[in-house]
């Protein structure tokens, strides 16, 4: 088990209004993370040193190497020195399986897509998430006015991302965070998957930008509705609509942009319609 803080406190001369005081301030940690499958290291992460089972899984499961915690035997973490080792052990079939795709992947936090080996891996297919459920406007714009107060690491050191899900029965039910946005999802998928809960009838909350890879991962656990508070990239709104999630983003407090798939969205019935859209093509 890892102890320890997910911050340090640092010094720092501040210089505000022509005046400088000395300071202290808390400074989020980030730390390798290698994850290991079988005894054999897969992919070495930057990440916060917090929810490294939760980051572990969920990784496993957005990268496509299992499809349930099931086939995941163990977790164990080993802290070292140089970083901090998930290690984890697959059943038979997955091992096998992961063996004649191995890839290493070593890159710095943020590079979603370090160590493929083809421009077809870039562009995989996502899957097809399949859901019936509406969603009202005005609860998820109130679902992401609820998020800042959950991201504890945020307000600490005000370096860090976070995502979220949200249920329309009960209201935010997971939040992790970490100096990765990507990491964070991964958290993030792997809380949900470890608590045997879907994620077919909620939202993803996410306050970074929408690349590409936020959306494959969303699509891998099968999250309908996936809302950020920065724009998307032009791949990203490709690979939702091609995904069948409806892609909120730009969430601001009076409301935000819906990308792809509106179906999902209830509007009020005082709400306009004006052509156009909010994207060029």
């Amino acid at each position: 088990m890892i102890t320890g803080s997910t911050f340090t406190r640092h010094e720092e001369i501040g210089w505000r209004g022509g005046h400088a005081t000395l300071t202290t301030r808390l400074v989020a940690k980030e730390t390798a993370v290698a994850l290991s499958y079988n005894g054999s290291t897969h992919a070495v992460m930057m990440a916060t040193p917090a929810d490294l089972e939760d980051f572990g899984i969920g990784f496993t499961l957005t990268e496509g190497i299992v499809e349930q915690a099931g086939e995941i035997d163990s977790v164990e973490l080993i802290e070292t020195e140089l970083g901090i080792e998930v290690r984890m052990w697959l059943s038979g079939d997955r091992a096998g399986s992961l063996a004649a795709r191995r890839r290493a992947i070593s890159g710095p936090v943020g590079c979603g897509l370090c160590g493929i080996e083809s421009l077809e891996q870039a562009r995989r297919p996502p899957l097809r998430v399949e859901s019936d459920t509406t969603f009202q406007a005005r609860d998820l714009l109130a679902a992401m006015q609820a998020l800042a107060p959950l991201q504890v690491l945020n307000q600490q050191t005000r370096s860090v991302h976070a995502a979220a899900f949200w249920d329309p029965s009960t209201g935010i039910i997971a939040v992790r965070e970490d100096v990765g946005r990507h990491n964070a999802l991964d958290k993030l998928a792997g809380a949900l998957l470890g608590d045997g809960r879907s994620a077919s009838d909620g939202a993803v909350l996410l306050t970074s930008r929408v690349s590409v890879e936020m959306v494959q991962k969303a699509a891998m656990i099968g999250a309908p509705v996936v809302i950020a508070v920065s724009a998307p990239t032009t791949l990203a709104i490709r690979t939702a609509e091609e995904a069948g999630i409806t892609l909120l983003a730009i969430a601001r407090d009076d409301g935000y942009g819906v990308f792809t798939h509106p179906h999902r969205i209830v509007l009020p019935e005082n709400a306009s319609r004006h052509a156009g859209s909010a994207v060029d093509a």
